[in-house]
């Protein structure tokens, strides 16, 4: 058999979920700790990713 799709389409309240904080600058954010070293800067990095919309940011120690 096939996959079930839902026929009910999603409701504008939550298609928006989270990308209305994130556009006021209401962010998330999460430390990435797969890359801690940048390369072209040649120092430690702290990296953070906002976990709803997957902004990035970069700061160095």
């Amino acid at each position: 058999m096939g996959d079930i799709l839902p026929f009910k389409k999603p409701s504008l309240k939550q298609r928006a979920k989270g990308k209305t904080l994130c556009k006021n600058g209401f962010h998330k954010w999460e430390i990435e700790t797969q890359k801690q070293f940048d390369v072209k800067q040649g120092s430690l990095v702290t990296a953070w990713r906002c976990k709803r919309c997957g902004e990035r940011k970069v700061k160095a120690l």
